[in-house]
């Protein structure tokens, strides 16, 4: 498994949740320790009721002894339905009465009023004592369940554990507004999309992000850019396919309602069928160079040697000397990576191309030079050019330029055909005027491939 680089969503969420365990964590914790320190102290007015009891207590102690202290102690726990006593500096009570069971035990546990009562789930009350003005008596009594700070301790316990459910909330809340809406995005542009909106794009500021969610928006956009793209091309193709189809089917109409001369009918309908198929083999090749981007292995490829066969089925093809059809290159001079049928068929294109825009006397050359670790190649007729603000267009499907550059049966499929081969090889195609003539130029990697250029001859013309 490949670690994700540092802008990963994983890291941002793997952060996210570190931060929450130990703002939980922390946050929790000083609630409960403020919750033990707050409910540990008896409040300050429940603080005065007690010292009341115990100045209630040495009164009476004072005034009616034994007697009067039994029955306020009697009064008190009826009262306050606790336990209490008044003891003296032995620890034995002044009505007379021995401490046994449970009276003993709360007596070695006894609090003062400023002590904490004790652990929060002690199952009896603290019991706290008072003492009187004359240091030697006080009172001792179960802390009444009323002035226990610790009688709402379950209640609030339990509050503080929702503390952990509210902060995970809000961590959902913050996980949503972070990862949800981009996603609404993407599925609001791909309803877009699928509406026939083809112009739809995620955009900035998504496209921009560095994490996945940027990744899947740049992803999103080069998949609508593709199909676009694609779909523009069907539309081109069919519009453009519709009328070349269309134009030997008026030709062979016209001619069948101008002459009766059968001969003359089959002759053309070969021709004309023969176009079509041309076209249609062009046609589907174009598409495939265009949409399946085949892998086309590449080898050594001498080009000098390649532009001889080609020129010889070039000759025997369109009737020219082999002396009109040159090259400035020896064997084995320009070697580049090429798939060699992809290659042979681009320089096929365009040596026909050339061959169709000469004049009558012109004549076609090829020439390369080495531009580091590439080699250039031209191919350079002298016919009558292209206007510079149609050098592009003439690379695009069916082109036509009129009467510049009229061809006797072409489609203008051969350049698209060409430039898209060669970019399968890695490399590129252009045209430039050369005036005269055109000037096609193509770049393919060098064989083999070094960081320094060789100098190379100058291409001839």
């Amino acid at each position: 498994m490949n670690i994700p680089d540092r802008h990963s969503l994983l890291w941002k969420l793997v952060g996210i949740i570190t931060l929450f365990c130990f703002l939980l964590i922390g946050l929790y914790t000083q609630q409960r320790e403020l919750l033990l320190q707050r409910t540990a102290f008896i409040a300050d007015r429940d603080k005065v009721t007690l010292r009341a009891y115990a100045h209630e207590a040495e009164e009476i102690w004072r005034q009616e002894g034994a007697v009067g202290v039994a029955s306020f102690l009697a009064r008190l726990r009826d009262r306050e339905n606790v336990w209490a006593d008044v003891l003296d500096e032995g620890s034995r009570s002044v009505t007379g009465q021995p401490l046994r069971g449970r009276a003993r035990v709360r007596v070695n546990f006894m609090r003062e009023l400023d002590w904490s009562v004790g652990r929060p789930f002690d199952n009896d009350s603290a019991t706290i004592f008072i003492p009187f003005a004359d240091g030697r008596h006080r009172l001792v009594m179960e802390l009444p369940w009323h002035m226990n700070p610790r009688r709402h301790f379950a209640m609030l316990t339990n509050l503080l554990h929702l503390l952990p459910i509210v902060l995970s909330m809000l961590l959902g809340v913050l996980l949503y507004r972070i990862f949800i809406p981009p996603l609404f995005r993407l599925s609001a542009k791909a309803r877009c999309f699928g509406a026939g909106n083809f112009a739809a794009r995620i955009g900035s500021p998504m496209i921009q992000r560095q994490d996945e969610m940027g990744t899947l928006a740049n992803a999103f956009d080069h998949m609508a850019d593709r199909l676009e793209n694609t779909i523009e091309f069907q539309r081109t193709l069919l519009h453009n396919l519709s009328h070349e189809l269309r134009t030997p089917l008026s030709r062979l109409r016209g001619l069948n309602e101008k002459t009766q001369d059968s001969e003359i009918l089959r002759q053309r309908l070969g021709y004309e069928i023969d176009a079509m198929e041309r076209l249609i083999g062009n046609t589907l090749q174009f598409i495939r160079l265009n949409t399946e981007t085949p892998d086309l292995p590449r080898e050594e490829v001498d080009v000098a040697m390649l532009w001889d066969i080609i020129k010889a089925d070039a000759c025997l093809e369109s009737g020219w000397d082999a002396s009109r059809i040159r090259r400035s290159l020896e064997p084995e001079e320009c070697l580049v990576q090429a798939n060699l049928s992809g290659l042979g068929q681009t320089l096929e294109n365009v040596l026909r191309n050339a061959i169709r825009h000469s004049p009558p006397d012109g004549t076609v050359s090829l020439s390369a030079r080495r531009e580091g670790d590439v080699w250039r190649i031209e191919v350079r007729d002298q016919g009558p050019g292209v206007a510079e603000d149609k050098l592009q267009y003439i690379l695009l499907p069916f082109a036509r330029l009129g009467q510049a550059r009229v061809g006797d049966g072409g489609f203008g499929l051969g350049l698209s055909i060409a430039r898209s081969m060669i970019a399968l090889q890695g490399g590129t195609l252009w045209a430039e005027n050369a005036h005269p003539g055109l000037r096609i130029c193509m770049t393919l990697p060098a064989y083999p491939p070094v960081s320094a250029p060789r100098n190379m001859p100058a291409a001839a013309d």
